[in-house]
């Protein structure tokens, strides 16, 4: 039987350097963010999510302001975050900003929840990093109980309870489309399966096949506690250009100078290119032609058993003429090979 893979892009609206090797305003590096999606829609590709930061190498802190305006300008393409974090948000508010970005684009949002990579959103909105965990799991447990969209009755350690409390806009479908970002471990993997929200692995590093137990227990969670499986997807890093060598040049730069100052602040020694080499032919970086690409997505998503991959095309600062690029050849070229190597 073909497997069915949808196929989208996510970015965290990296800023990006002009044709003059300048750094772009964050209002222009989201002006090109915008473009970019319409161009996603109008080649084909099933989905683009926009990242939650508050730094400045991200141009992005309002994702659903971004997607709003995407929404106006495409038809198709489905619209989410990658990820909102709700450790540091109101899961009041996430709703109410979803189901009115759902309203707005006829049924095409998604939200991806998370607790975040970076720590940046927790001093910023007054929340104590001790609470890291805890925050995460009540903040999860009232959205579950706000995507019945029925009258909420909770309480808990961090913000008044609710007595039968009514939120709108309801959505038309009457549930909106939520995933859970995971970075891989397995108490991560079971609360996604007991919150009845499907798993988005973010596998940004080593062979994709090195998930594999978290997707078993992914499944073997859902059997135990007798609810049905639900969709699993992936989000990884990655840059098509029209052959390995060029895609290899044009990210190499980039990669470089974002991978070293993430490393920086996590302790992390100065990449080598003899590792960046490995992590493309061996690891979870999709850079090269489009049939190189291709037939890589192909096999991550047979080996996982994947209902959804998101290429992360924006890689630090990329100019944004080859982001388009990129996505142009990923529309065009590359989905198109994925499904018919899955079929």
């Amino acid at each position: 039987m073909a497997q069915h893979l949808e196929l989208g892009l996510d970015t965290f609206g990296d800023v990006t350097i002009d044709s003059n090797g300048e750094r772009e305003t964050d209002a222009q590096v989201i002006r090109n963010v915008i473009a970019q999606a319409v161009l996603a829609d109008s080649v084909g590709i099933d989905f683009i999510g926009i990242g939650e930061h508050h730094r400045d190498d991200f141009s992005i802190s309002a994702p659903d302001m971004v997607l709003a305006a995407i929404a106006g300008q495409t038809e198709r393409i489905r619209l989410g975050t990658a990820v909102t974090v709700l450790s540091s948000d109101d899961p009041i508010r996430v709703f109410e900003r979803f189901s009115t970005l759902d309203a707005a684009s006829n049924g095409r949002a998604e939200v991806i929840l998370g607790r975040g990579s970076f720590t940046e959103s927790f001093p910023l909105f007054g929340f104590d990093l001790a609470d890291y965990e805890t925050l995460f799991t009540e903040k999860l447990d009232l959205f579950v109980q706000l995507l019945k969209e029925k009258p909420v009755t909770w309480s808990g350690s961090y913000r008044a309870p609710l007595v039968d409390a009514d939120v709108h806009p309801k959505t038309e479908s009457g549930r909106l489309t939520a995933w859970i970002g995971v970075g891989g471990s397995p108490e991560s993997v079971v609360r996604s399966v007991r919150s009845g929200i499907p798993m988005m692995l973010a596998i940004i590093g080593g062979d994709p096949g090195r998930f594999l137990p978290y997707v078993e227990l992914y499944g073997r969670a859902s059997d135990q506690l007798g609810l049905p499986r639900m969709p699993l997807g992936a989000h990884s890093p990655g840059h098509i250009a029209e052959t390995d060598e060029l895609a290899r040049e044009q990210l190499w730069p980039h990669f470089r100078v974002n991978r070293n100052r993430i490393g920086a602040e996590r302790g992390w020694p100065s990449v080598t290119e003899a590792e960046y080499v490995q992590e493309i032919e061996h690891g979870s970086l999709y850079a090269g032609s489009p049939e190189t690409v291709a037939q890589r997505i192909a096999a991550t998503a047979r080996t996982l058993g994947l209902n959804r991959f998101d290429l992360k095309y924006a890689n630090g600062t990329m100019p944004h003429d080859q982001l388009m690029r990129s996505i142009e050849l990923y529309g065009t070229q590359v989905i198109p090979r994925v499904r018919e190597l899955l079929a």
